[in-house]
């Protein structure tokens, strides 16, 4: 199963995509981290990406589609991927649906996580991760089970996004209203779209998010 994870800033989309990973096996593909590690593994693709990024441009769609498909080859075989981060336009997503197409492949769910702009700003602003395993926490809703030792691989180190401020953020999320929603009109017209709450508590959105996967 391929799935795309919608939702604003700070919605849960990577505490989300982590637990079905481990759950369903499923791939995280995070276009941000793929140019990150692309650029650090100094690949041709990743070359061509931080040349971009340092002069301060948006890296193309083209260069992330390739980025994209380059890791469905690593992966291919297994039980599907979870697209994080990516589509973020129309245009991305036309060129996500002709990349798997290609594949004899297609977007099989998209699941929106629905919050309200103010407790996004809230979640944001309080939310950090370990340095090691990337596990996320936050300082009112996710604390780790012993203080300052991470649940998943125990490790004693974290850090928090320096752009989880409060004005960042309201930016941020008015860029996810102007450009990404649109997505979900387009994905409905294919009938993909499940939405949830992800006002309530973690659990009840995982069963939520269970019950959009495995439904018709």
């Amino acid at each position: 199963m391929n799935l795309v994870m919608l939702g604003a800033p700070g919605a849960g989309k990577g505490t989300q995509a982590k637990r079905l990973e481990d759950m369903r096996g499923l791939v995280q593909l995070s276009t941000g981290d793929m140019l990150r590690a692309a650029v650090a593994a100094g690949t041709k693709l990743g070359q061509q990406a931080g040349d971009i990024m340092e002069r301060g441009e948006l890296v193309p769609d083209e260069l992330v589609i390739g980025l994209i498909s380059e890791r469905m080859d690593q992966e291919e075989g297994g039980a599907g991927f979870i697209l994080d981060g990516f589509p973020r336009t129309i245009g991305q997503a036309e060129a996500l649906d002709s990349l798997l197409k290609s594949r004899g492949d297609q977007v099989d769910r998209v699941v929106v996580i629905d919050v309200d702009d103010d407790a996004l700003v809230g979640r944001i602003t309080g939310r950090y991760t370990c340095a090691s395993c990337g596990e996320g926490y936050h300082t009112l809703f996710k604390k780790p089970k012993e203080e300052g030792v991470c649940d998943r691989c125990g490790g004693t180190e974290f850090k928090r996004r320096k752009d989880d401020t409060e004005e960042v953020v309201r930016e941020r999320l008015k860029a996810y209203h102007d450009q990404t929603e649109p997505l979900v009109g387009y994905y409905t017209a294919q009938g993909k779209v499940r939405t949830v709450d992800g006002m309530a508590d973690i659990a009840t959105v995982q069963k939520e998010i269970d019950q959009a996967l495995d439904g018709e």
